[in-house]
């Protein structure tokens, strides 16, 4: 169960390291937040990469940003994490191990067992395999920072499988840690656009669950609820054809989630399990539930970049803040003014009807003593019990990813709700095997293991079966069968 102490920062200056610097977009937008926000302009940035040309574009743009701002942070950069995480205050993770050559295996080997994915990074064939490339390299930062960090320095975590990677970092750390997502910032701009709000900031909310399937328990605009305009919003097409699977969710479970059509569409086991279905739900383009959609966006992206630095194009400009939580939460610890966001945490009796071996997506609050994640009760049973089927699925990757046992592989995807819907057990186990045979060099935990095969059952047309006990309910009824055809002879 991890610790939620304090960073204990005083009148030093915030250090900062970057591991997984080589990401276009997220480090560069956290970092421009970062040299936005006053209490942290005066940081030592430290931006870690095993790739060394992204690295030293990254470190060049960053410190064109304080230069043109007139900043006095400092960044270096290197490929030694263990350098990287020394004396850090905070530790922010966006790490993709394998990078687009393993998210191809992730993709396009399922599709041919006719699991058919938009995103994949969450739940699904996808996102058990990214939890297997990245949960072990969590450990192995969260165990450089209780060597080398300083005490109480905080995780923040980014990467996905969001759950998974957490439950098990809470399993086997104490270093404090928070999983962040944006699903409720964005969404909250969806519902205030929905229900005529100029100002998102003023609907009041409660949410709730996992990540990527968090509950809007409670949505209010100056004292009004909101969801009775949202559902009747949800029963006219106009509104419906943007969101066509989490609408159908909301209007069967009465509750909005968080997360958008193309997600949530593969992780629950209604709308692309078969051909009719992912016409119906799934046929906007792009994250509308198009098959593929990140994988092929992203990966036209990083061919592109490869010939030419983006970063050359970008504005150096740092005024305004994004809605990532990263430096809300930085600032909170270091000013001692507190920020309330939506925390990922081990599941410590903060929602009663998810297991306690999870993690969960909860109100949580920053401040200079640290991180508090928030009790928000019981969820709705059906909102409690669609989040559970996904949990099970993270506890079972952690389980693989932690012992390197990769039976839990075959066992996580067969309870996978996507999964489970379009493939046999027999099926489900060779799909595994070929997707940890073609990743083997990023999942070094399951060195010399293999997958046991299991033949497909073949029973001759002669065989007889062998005797057997009658069930006792069979012996009732051939009884009463037997007395009935006596009385009508």
């Amino acid at each position: 169960m991890p610790t939620y102490a304090p960073a204990r920062l005083t009148a030093r200056r915030p250090r900062i390291a970057m591991i997984g610097a080589g990401s276009v977009v997220f480090c560069k937008t956290l970092t421009a937040d970062i040299l936005a926000t006053p209490a942290l302009r005066d940081s030592d940035i430290v931006l870690m990469s095993p790739t060394e040309p992204k690295l030293r574009r990254m470190e060049a743009f960053i410190n064109r940003m304080i230069r043109d701002n007139g900043l006095s942070a400092t960044v270096s950069a290197t490929t030694d994490r263990r350098e990287a995480i020394r004396d850090a205050d905070f530790v922010v993770v966006m790490i993709a191990v394998g990078g687009f050559d393993a998210y191809a295996i992730d993709y396009e080997v399922p599709l041919r067992y006719g699991v058919d994915q938009c995103i994949g990074d969450t739940l699904g064939p996808g996102g058990v395999f990214r939890g297997l490339r990245h949960i072990p390299v969590l450990v192995d930062i969260a165990r450089d920072m209780e060597a080398v960090a300083r005490p109480g320095a905080i995780m923040l975590q980014y990467a996905n499988p969001m759950a998974a990677n957490c439950l098990a970092l809470g399993r086997v750390t104490r270093v404090p840690f928070v999983g962040l997502c944006h699903g409720v910032q964005t969404t909250l701009d969806l519902i205030a656009g929905y229900c005529g709000i100029a100002d998102k900031h003023e609907i009041t909310w409660t949410c709730g669950g996992i990540n990527h399937m968090d509950w809007f328990l409670r949505l209010e605009h100056r004292g009004r609820d909101l969801y009775p305009e949202l559902r009747e919003k949800f029963e006219r097409p106009e509104y419906y054809k943007n969101e066509k699977v989490r609408g159908e969710v909301f209007r069967h479970f009465g509750y909005f989630m968080t997360e958008s059509t193309g997600h949530l569409s593969e992780y629950v086991p209604w709308f692309r399990a078969r051909a009719d279905a992912l016409a119906l739900y799934c046929d906007e383009p792009a994250f509308g539930g198009e098959s593929g959609a990140y994988y092929r966006w992203g990966k036209a992206m990083a061919d592109k970049y490869a010939k030419v630095d983006p970063l050359e194009f970008e504005d150096t400009a740092c005024e305004c803040r994004s809605v990532e939580y990263c430096s809300w939460i930085m600032e909170a610890v270091v000013t001692g003014r507190p920020f309330r966001f939506m925390g990922n945490v081990y599941n410590d009796g903060y929602i009663e009807n998810l297991p306690r071996d999870a993690c969960v997506e909860v109100p949580t609050f920053a401040d200079d003593t640290g991180l508090h994640p928030t009790r928000v009760g019981a969820l709705p049973p059906q909102c409690a019990a669609a989040c559970t089927t996904n949990v099970l699925v993270q506890q079972l990757v952690a389980e693989a990813a932690l012992s390197g046992d990769p039976e839990h592989v075959v066992h996580a995807l067969a309870l996978d709700p996507l999964t489970g819907a379009v493939c046999t057990l027999k099926e489900i186990r060779e799909m595994a095997t070929a997707m940890l045979e073609a990743q083997r060099a990023w999942l070094p935990q399951f060195a010399g293991r293999r997958i046991s095969p299991k033949p497909t059952i073949v029973i001759p047309p002669d065989v007889r079966p062998v005797e057997v006990p009658l069930d006792p309910a069979l012996a009732i009824h051939q009884r009463f069968g037997a007395l009935l055809s006596t009385k009508t002879e």
